[in-house]
């Protein structure tokens, strides 16, 4: 049976890791199964633990009810966007699901939430004592929660907001806390409006209605150099609801066509719709493997945001229909960016 040394013996690629993983697991699955049944979670810890940390030494891992299995193996980056495609891939290669074993890249919500009761620094931990200050500002596509339950009173703010973030997770699944919860925070009092944690998912849900459609949202600022610039971005625009798109392009296009503040307006204004219709639908034929995120106009130039997954095609795309370009020479830059850092000011 291949063993798996610490993560100072062994340093490999992701997808290395991935692959020595599901190796590993279809080796000792008949001992790992054993385990299950006698009971030994310690022992099971043991076996999985160095395991997991061969695919990446910061990937968070637990055993939960399965949904339609016994047991549910959710190897997770905890909200670290870097590590979010890595956990993804690990779930993407994973063996089909079956009676006793099914895979997951991110905690599920756990439908039995409110009868759940936790041990968190010797006091009792129980879902249904738990109070929820919620606050969802016009306009804003997340909900803000200040969380409270009676033993906060007697834990220091570290245990207490590792806590709350458990009991989200819980309540709304680890993507949709992700996706939809804002700011967080665990308070020692009950706050004046706080309502009782069931009700969270209800609340998540008639936000996420207002979003259902495609959205865009129009921006302006300044570059470094105090000149204009104007953007469009998708709206909400978060990695977590494109795992595996940690591949980033930029196309820039640079216009002859500007007014006074060097942005297109015009022959190049209309060049740039063209092309941006174009590149949208090489985008659509990629069978969802990539996004037109932004784009950013300034200076005498656009430059357009495509995320994708490295194994498709898009950066094949884009390089071909630059050729097309006339207004100048453009460019393709295509790297790696699994947190979206290249557009973080239009995240949401």
């Amino acid at each position: 049976m291949r063993l798996f040394g610490r993560k100072d013996e062994f340093t490999a690629e992701p997808a290395d890791g991935i692959g020595e993983f599901w190796t590993w697991w279809a080796e000792a699955r008949p001992e790992l199964d054993a385990m299950v049944a006698a009971g030994e979670a310690d022992r099971l810890a043991e076996w999985i633990g160095p395991a997991v940390q061969v695919v990446h030494p910061s990937l968070v891992w637990e055993i939960a009810p399965g949904l339609g299995s016994d047991q549910a193996l959710v190897v997770t980056s905890a909200g670290d966007p870097e590590l979010r495609p890595t956990a993804h891939r690990w779930a993407a290669a994973a063996p089909a699901a079956d009676a006793l074993w099914e895979f997951h890249p991110s905690r599920r919500a756990n439908p039995h939430a409110m009868e759940l009761t936790l041990d968190v620094g010797g006091y009792e931990f129980a879902l249904d004592k738990l109070m929820l200050g919620l606050r969802a500002p016009l306009g804003n596509p997340r909900v803000d929660v200040v969380a409270y339950h009676p033993i906060f009173t007697i834990l220091d703010d570290d245990t207490r907001i590792e806590a709350a973030l458990l009991a989200l997770d819980w309540l709304l699944g680890e993507d949709d806390v992700a996706r939809w919860v804002g700011d967080i925070s665990a308070a020692g009092f009950e706050p004046i409006d706080a309502v009782p944690a069931v009700h969270l998912p209800s609340v998540v849900a008639d936000l996420a209605s207002g979003y259902r459609d495609e959205q865009w949202a129009l921006l302006e600022g300044e570059t470094a150099t105090g000149a204009r610039l104007i953007a469009t971005a998708r709206y909400p625009l978060r990695p977590v609801d494109h795992p595996l798109f940690d591949q980033h392009i930029a196309i820039t296009l640079p216009y002859l066509h500007g007014d006074a503040d060097g942005l297109p307006v015009g022959r190049s204004l209309e060049a740039l719709r063209d092309f941006e219709e174009r590149l949208a639908g090489r985008i659509s034929r990629l069978n969802g493997s990539a996004v037109f995120a932004a784009h950013m106009s300034a200076e005498g130039q656009r430059v357009l945001h495509v995320y994708a997954d490295p194994v498709g095609d898009a950066a094949i795309h884009a390089k071909e229909l630059i050729v097309s370009w006339e207004e100048g020479r453009p460019r393709v830059d295509v790297v790696g960016d699994p947190g979206w850092s290249a557009i973080s000011p239009f995240l949401t």
